[in-house]
């Protein structure tokens, strides 16, 4: 009931306030949530529209939601299964999950972590090495790939 009550509202201030750049709706059920994430101005991914799916667990929210890029993303924290790999998406001792966070701010990190790759704790090794060593070839094939798969 806690959940449900708690998502509701989520899902409302989601609606009537959404972080720029992002939009959040239910996908049948409480628990089955899409989103949607523009690419940042200035970065590989501008002008890109990322669909990502979001899953209420049981527990939410005391544990986190699972939530997965649908659209294919050039990201070295980024897999091609679309998981993710960032700190609030996972519980302590190795996450950073806190029952205080929420959609809206997660979809925020997911935002930022766009705008900004974390190289050093990759998912995909080759290209967190090209974006260090070959950022020029990193910008590049992540805009081909922007305009391939997030193009409208």
């Amino acid at each position: 009931m806690q959940r449900a009550s708690r998502l509701t509202r989520e899902l409302s201030l989601l609606a009537t306030e959404p972080p720029p750049g992002i939009t959040c709706w239910q996908n049948g059920q409480l628990d089955d949530l899409r989103a949607q994430i523009l690419g940042g101005v200035d970065t590989p991914y501008e002008k890109g529209i990322f669909n990502l799916e979001i899953i209420i667990p049981e527990r939410y929210p005391f544990e986190p939601p699972k939530i997965r890029f649908l659209t294919p993303i050039y990201h070295p924290n980024i897999d091609s299964a679309g998981r993710i790999c960032l700190d609030v998406l996972k519980l302590p001792p190795k996450g950073a999950w806190r029952p205080s966070l929420n959609i809206s701010t997660l979809l925020t990190s997911i935002q930022l972590l766009m705008a900004e790759p974390n190289p050093d704790d990759p998912l995909m090794a080759d290209i967190s090495s090209e974006y260090k060593y070959n950022k020029q070839l990193f910008l590049l094939n992540a805009r081909e790939w922007t305009e391939k798969y997030a193009g409208q």
